[in-house]
């Protein structure tokens, strides 16, 4: 019984976060065309206003993000042709990342960094994992096979490290920059703007929620040697 509360709470913080967050972009996904322009519209207009140059704003499917090395906006289909409270307030925030990179701001750039150092060590835990059994039998070291599975799960658990870290720049780009544009531009009905935050506060999570999911990853990657 104990071993099921406790795995009902694991899902729960695990899953909880990612659930809450998509449940809020959906929710204010709808009515479609509440707004006149499209989130790609609004970012480039943000841009503009801000005098934000030679940062382009295009479609993909690798969900929203600013690209701080190509000096991209990248937005998901539903937000670069939408035109509801989600779709522009999620445009919003990827500008106000743009505006932290054209303002020197310190923690984006500290993330940047340490997204490029940390994504291939994550990537070589992975493979150390994965070795780390056979070289303990090859070299019938078992200390040398538990010191490789200890750095295995270290190397993996830095990408938690990386979510934790930048999620500072995550609420700045949410409310030290979208909603203070949102606000100084008109652009939300006055009705809208709690929802606005809300949807802000989602966007900013979504790094809580990808560190989460991280720390499962390793919890996986744990148990499944755990059967061998």
């Amino acid at each position: 019984m104990h071993i099921l509360i406790l795995l009902a709470v694991l899902a729960a913080v695990v899953f909880g976060p990612s659930l809450w967050v998509k449940r809020v972009m959906e929710k204010y996904a709808s009515p479609a065309d509440r707004y006149g322009g499209t989130g790609a519209e609004l970012a480039r207009f943000l841009l503009k206003r801000e005098g934000v140059e030679g940062v382009r704003v295009e479609e993909t499917e690798q969900g929203d993000h600013y690209d701080p090395v190509e000096k991209v906006v990248r937005l998901s289909p539903d937000n670069f042709h939408g035109r509801s409270l989600t779709a522009i307030t999620v445009a919003a925030h990827e500008v106000g990342h743009a505006v932290q990179d054209h303002t020197a701001y310190g923690p984006l750039r500290l993330r940047h960094t340490l997204v490029l150092l940390m994504s291939p060590m994550e990537r070589l835990g992975a493979g150390i994992l994965m070795a780390s059994p056979f070289i303990g039998m090859l070299t019938r070291a078992p200390s040398l096979g538990l010191l490789m599975l200890v750095g295995g799960l270290l190397t993996l658990a830095t990408s938690t490290l990386v979510h934790f870290v930048t999620l500072p720049t995550e609420v700045d780009a949410s409310f030290g920059r979208a909603l203070p544009l949102l606000e100084k531009h008109n652009v939300l009905y006055e009705a809208d703007a709690p929802h606005a935050a809300r949807i802000l506060r989602a966007a900013a999570m979504t790094y809580v929620a990808a560190s989460l999911m991280s720390l499962l990853n390793v919890a996986r990657w744990w148990a499944i040697l755990m059967r061998r």
